[in-house]
C-alpha cells in the first residue's frame, strides 16, 4: 500500500488522472516498471518505455527459475496463473514458505492476490492525495521503494553465500548503472549474482564430499 500511495502521487505529477492511475495498476501490475514508465513518460516515446520496462522485468525470469523446482507436478495453467500475478513481494513470501516446507500453489496464489488487491486501490488513493500534495519527495516518501526492497533482501541473507550473492550483485549494479544504458544493469547484476551463488554452492558441495 505504501508503494501504491507513492506511485499514485508520482502518476499525478506525470499528468495521469486518478482513473488512468488505477487502470495502469490493474493492467500492468508491476511496480518497478510503472515507476520507470512514469519517470520516462514526458521525455521518451512509447518504444523506449516498452523496451526499458521489458529489461527491468526480465528479472522475473530469474525469480521464476528459482521457484520452478517447487512447482513440479503443478498443472501448466496453474503455473501460468502464478506467473501472471507474481510480484517481487509475493515471490519473496512464497519462496520463503517453500523453503520452510509449508509452501503450495494455493499459498503462492494467496500471496499474489494479497499484493494485487491493495495495489490499484492504494494507487487511486495516492493519485487523489497527489492532487493536494504533489511533491512526494518533500516528505521523504520516495524512500519507501528502496527501503522496502532492502527489507525483502534482509529476509534472504541467511548465510555467507547469501551475503556474498547480495554484495556481488550490489557491486555489479553500481558499476553497471554507470556504464550501461537504460536499466540493463538490473539484469546484469541479477545474472552475475545468480552465477556467484551457483559457484559458491557447488564449491560448498565439493568441500562436503571431500
Amino acid at each position: 500500500m505504501a508503494f501504491g500511495l507513492l506511485y499514485g502521487m508520482m502518476a499525478r505529477q506525470a499528468g495521469f488522472s486518478p482513473l488512468e492511475t488505477m487502470t495502469m495498476s490493474l493492467i500492468v501490475h508491476a511496480g518497478s516498471a510503472q515507476f520507470t514508465a512514469l519517470m520516462m513518460w514526458n521525455t521518451a516515446g512509447a518504444l523506449p518505455i516498452i523496451f526499458t520496462t521489458l529489461a527491468i522485468n526480465l528479472r522475473h525470469m530469474l525469480m521464476g527459475a528459482s521457484i520452478a523446482p517447487y512447482l513440479r507436478g503443478v498443472r501448466p495453467w496453474w503455473k501460468a496463473l502464478l506467473a501472471l500475478w507474481m510480484a517481487d513481494e509475493s515471490y519473496a513470501v512464497a519462496i520463503t514458505a517453500y523453503e520452510q516446507g509449508r509452501g503450495s500453489q494455493y499459498y503462492f496464489l494467496g500471496a499474489n492476490v494479497g499484493v494485487f488487491l491493495p495495489w490499484p486501490a492504494s494507487g487511486l488513493v495516492g493519485a487523489l492525495i497527489g492532487g493536494v500534495m504533489p511533491d512526494a519527495t518533500r516528505y521523504g516518501l520516495d524512500l519507501v521503494f528502496p527501503l522496502a526492497f532492502l527489507g525483502l533482501l534482509m529476509s534472504f541473507l541467511k548465510d555467507r553465500i547469501g551475503a556474498a550473492v547480495a554484495v556481488s550483485a550490489g557491486v555489479a549494479a553500481l558499476v553497471g548503472a554507470s556504464l550501461l544504458p537504460g536499466k540493463w544493469y538490473v539484469i546484469v547484476a541479477g545474472l552475475l549474482g545468480s552465477g556467484v551463488g551457483l559457484m559458491l554452492e557447488e564449491a560448498a558441495r565439493i568441500c562436503k564430499r571431500s
